[in-house]
């Protein structure tokens, strides 16, 4: 039986399979049980995998503690919109707020300490993307998620969102700045 021609006969499971086919059949079959059994031991071994926290908020509850954060620790505002740069200490809670077609506010964070990433939505599903480093996550209004970062080369970090939100996703750009 040869993949390039229909079957002689019309109980074409009674016709013998070509050798050739055979091969690529077991290629593909010992293809899939490496990627299968690869794909646990990838989520426990890798470094990819941020598995993080996540908790039920509102978008009137986050809002809040963004606000507290801009208050406490703003050092200076930038950008022609007077986005404010906040200067959190290190190992405390910072949070990022998504709303549509902005990510708020700066961050400035300290290279090679360890922060908590708080973040959440207020209108649409968003993603951020952490441009040049390969960090990726979901950002859903009415859930809080948590990531543990820690920093460790100084630079100018883009915030992309990642997940279509609307007419401007394109613009979608946040900073993230660390210092020494």
């Amino acid at each position: 039986m040869s993949a390039l021609q229909p079957p002689a006969q019309r109980i074409w499971w009674n016709q013998p399979v070509e050798r050739a086919e055979l091969m690529w059949i077991g290629i593909a079959l010992v293809w899939c049980l490496i990627m299968f059994f690869m794909m646990p031991f990838w989520h426990v071994f890798g470094n990819q995998n941020y598995s993080g926290e996540a908790y039920r908020t509102t978008p009137e509850q986050f809002s809040a503690k963004v606000e507290e954060m801009v208050e406490q620790y703003t050092v200076r505002h930038e950008t022609a919109r007077n986005y404010p740069v906040v200067q959190p200490p290190a190992g405390s809670d910072i949070y990022l707020l998504a709303r549509l077609w902005e990510w708020y506010p700066i961050l400035e964070l300290k290279a090679g300490e360890t922060y908590r990433l708080n973040m959440s939505s207020m209108d649409w599903q968003h993603g951020l993307s952490i441009q040049p480093i390969n960090i990726n996550s979901q950002v859903l209004p009415g859930y809080q998620k948590v990531l543990t970062i820690t920093p460790t080369e100084p630079g100018e970090y883009a915030l992309v969102c990642n997940e279509y939100c609307g007419v401007l996703h394109h613009a979608m750009l946040g900073k993230i700045y660390v210092t020494e």
